[in-house]
């Protein structure tokens, strides 16, 4: 017998937790997050908040957004990755990164109404939680996960109560593991795992200090340091990463896996970042201390039968690229209005296996491309001739032969602004963070082949109405001049965008949303309409005939298309949408 029941059984209130817990509120379906800490998190681990990840908070509601922008750093102060011998020390070069080179900027600027920006998960977290909870979310701290047993039915959970020391259970329709990189719930239903955890020890150093005077002048989220000889391996790269500016921040430093955990003092984290920014004397305030490892894994599915993963728990790696809490909050958005629209009679249940289908190959690519970017130091190490030594003063008379006036020395200096230019792949991977194009049986092809890239996929985002792919982003005007996105079109449900001689498509979306009583949104877009393309851009972006149609999901992925009109308007949406939503 259940103590408690409701739709969803979130476990973890982590940025994917979180995000699960407040879209499947805000979409009118009953759910508990259970979080086996007394809050939230404790440090600002994730902090890299790309433009997908701030549309989805756009889609929680301006409220939320705002609510973002206001407790984060701006992308301009974001700015160029300094690599150097110390903060106070030689500056090795630096590279413009998360879209503050102007080619860049004007990409983002171009794809997406939102903004990238540098949010700590200590900020992120406490948002998104309280949004869920704002909105109906029951929440349960200090409780732990500790089994399920999943039926045709339902899923039963039995959870610890950490204060009392008693369990409880809880019977829900279906179960989200958001439980993190050592996730139970991934566990416990077996899913495939591929790679390896542990491949790196990793120290984060959190704490306060001024260090204006080193940073303002040159504003990043991350400055790299290489002093040889100084830690592992030898080659002695640390990391002084902002927080805040300039005046909270965290070292990284890294420790031997192989070897005995390390359990440094305040004294000894204190000489570390001391040489690192390169002041003996810099006064230090230390918050805390904490060890982590290097992963390089993902789950090749992300489900099975009622019981869900998302977040960490399915995509486990280092920070680079800055993609675990964007990942995790954009895994919330696929699954959660495909569960809000099965438990409302909607949709059929094998909508819900589209997310494994869409979200599993993300995983793959993410957890591969964060653990390339580590290898892509190689190149720099290899250019300041750090790679085959071991003793420091060779290495370090090695970095300094790059100062002189020789033809190896300006060999040198090139392959060193080389190697520095190619992080680009790392801190300026606007293609990885928007090019995701789903393939399931919740998007019916249109026949068309899939439109290829003009550019690097990795590097540049193309957008593209094919289906499967994101909306395009384009600013439309209603009758009073305001500017809307068409992202903002899909909001809570379905939208169907069509043209002056579409009309056919949008009086078929009004009978087709009643007959399947589902929320699907109609707008012909066009001179004297509610909504009006004054600069074209959506006429340029649709790739399709002005009596065509775009339908498009809740998640602002496109569903299908028509190039244009149709004498069967009505029967053809149908079919498309008893498809999408396998009904």
């Amino acid at each position: 017998m259940a103590d408690m029941t409701t739709d969803v059984l979130i476990i973890g209130t982590g940025p994917a937790g979180s995000a699960c817990a407040a879209l499947l509120s805000s979409y009118g379906i009953e759910n508990m997050a259970v979080n086996r800490y007394r809050w939230l998190a404790n440090s600002p681990r994730a902090h890299i908040t790309n433009q997908r990840t701030m549309e989805v908070l756009r889609d929680l509601g301006p409220e939320v957004e705002a609510e973002a922008y206001m407790h984060a750093t701006e992308q301009d102060l974001m700015g160029t990755n300094v690599f150097c011998e110390s903060l106070t020390g030689e500056e090795l070069g630096r590279i413009q990164t998360w879209g503050n080179h102007p080619n860049s900027r004007a990409e983002h600027q171009l794809s997406s109404p939102s903004k990238m920006n540098d949010l700590p998960q200590t900020f992120m977290e406490p948002l998104l939680f309280k949004t869920a909870c704002a909105r109906g979310t029951q929440a349960r701290m200090s409780c732990e996960y500790q089994s399920h047993e999943a039926d045709a039915e339902g899923v039963t959970t039995t959870i610890l109560d950490r204060l009392t020391g008693k369990t409880f259970a809880v019977r829900s329709k279906y179960l989200v593991g958001a439980d993190g990189g050592n996730s139970l719930v991934a566990e416990h239903i077996g899913v495939p795992i591929e790679g390896k955890m542990g491949v790196a020890g990793s120290i984060n150093l959190l704490f306060k200090a001024d260090l204006t005077a080193h940073v303002a002048h040159r504003p990043s989220v991350l400055y790299w340091v290489m002093q040889p000889g100084s830690n592992v391996g030898g080659i002695g790269m640390g990391v002084v990463r902002m927080i805040r500016p300039w005046n909270d921040w965290m070292a990284i430093w890294g420790y031997d896996i192989d070897g005995e955990r390390p359990e440094l003092t305040d004294d000894e984290a204190k000489k570390i970042i001391r040489d690192l920014v390169g002041d003996p004397e810099l006064e230090i305030e230390m918050q805390s201390i904490s060890y982590w490892t290097v992963n390089d894994a993902y789950a090749t599915e992300m489900s099975k039968g009622r019981v869900f993963i998302m977040g960490d728990a399915a995509h486990r790696h280092p920070p680079s690229n800055g993609l675990g809490s964007n990942t995790s909050i954009q895994d919330a958005f696929n699954l959660a209005w495909k569960l809000a629209m099965v438990l409302k009679g909607q949709a059929g249940e094998g909508l819900l296996d589209s997310y494994n289908a869409e979200r599993a190959p993300v995983a793959k690519q993410i957890v591969t491309r964060a653990n390339k970017s580590i290898g892509e130091f190689g190149p720099i190490f290899e250019a300041l001739g750090l790679i085959g030594h071991t003793d420091p003063d060779v290495m370090q008379a090695n970095m300094e032969k790059r100062c002189e006036s020789t033809d190896e020395a300006e060999a040198q200096r090139e392959a060193l602004r080389q190697a520095i230019a190619f992080k680009k792949y790392e801190f300026d991977a606007h293609g990885v963070e928007m090019n995701q194009r789903y393939r399931s049986d919740a998007v019916v092809a249109d026949g068309q082949a899939e439109p290829g890239f003009e550019a690097d996929p990795e590097l540049h985002y193309q957008p593209t109405t094919w289906p499967g792919a994101r909306l395009p982003h384009v600013w439309l005007y209603d009758g009073h001049g305001a500017k809307h996105s068409t992202l903002d079109l899909t909001k809570g449900g379905f939208a169907l965008l069509t043209g002056l001689s579409g009309q056919a498509w949008a009086d078929a979306a009004v009978k087709v949303a009643e007959q399947l009583g589902i929320k699907l949104s109609a707008y012909v877009i066009g001179p004297r309409q509610t909504l009006v393309d004054h600069t074209g851009d959506w006429a340029r972006a649709r790739e399709i005939g002005d009596g065509g149609c775009v339908l498009v999901r809740p998640d602002h992925h496109v569903a299908w298309r028509s190039g244009g009109a149709s004498d069967t308007a009505q029967a053809d949406l149908l079919r498309v949408l008893s498809a999408v939503l396998s009904t």
